[in-house]
């Protein structure tokens, strides 16, 4: 429900897919569409599921890129929650080709949304 409000990519963005089972063993899904109207497709399968502190998946981003393992670690302290995002790629080559992207431009806007949402949910 709250995923395609935040996890949007860049400005502009938005999420047309949004398929999550969220167990161990079971498969995510989400296409995201450009302003321009391209398409970007991603999916994996859980691995582990430990509410609410961690998630280990895998993900895809197509046919053309090598699989990775995505580990999510929630920690708190003091009222204050860290999110850690750990991506693990088959090789330094793979990673940064991943970072050629733009990736990491679409994961800081996404994290600033999701900042926002909770904020607006929590009043």
């Amino acid at each position: 429900q709250h995923v395609p409000k935040w996890m949007l990519g860049e400005e502009g963005w938005s999420m047309k897919v949004c398929e999550i089972d969220l167990r161990p063993g079971g498969t995510w899904h989400m296409v995201w569409r450009k302003p321009n109207g391209a398409e970007m497709d991603m999916s994996g399968v859980y691995k582990e599921v430990e509410p609410p502190t961690r998630v280990v998946s895998t993900e895809r981003w197509g046919p053309e890129w090598p699989e990775t393992i995505n580990t999510v670690v929630l920690t708190e302290a003091n009222g204050t929650t860290t999110l850690t995002m750990t991506i693990l790629y088959p090789s330094k080559a793979d990673r940064d080709a991943a970072f050629e992207t733009g990736m990491n431009e679409g994961a800081t806007y996404s994290f600033n949304q999701l900042e926002k949402l909770l904020n607006e949910l929590s009043q």
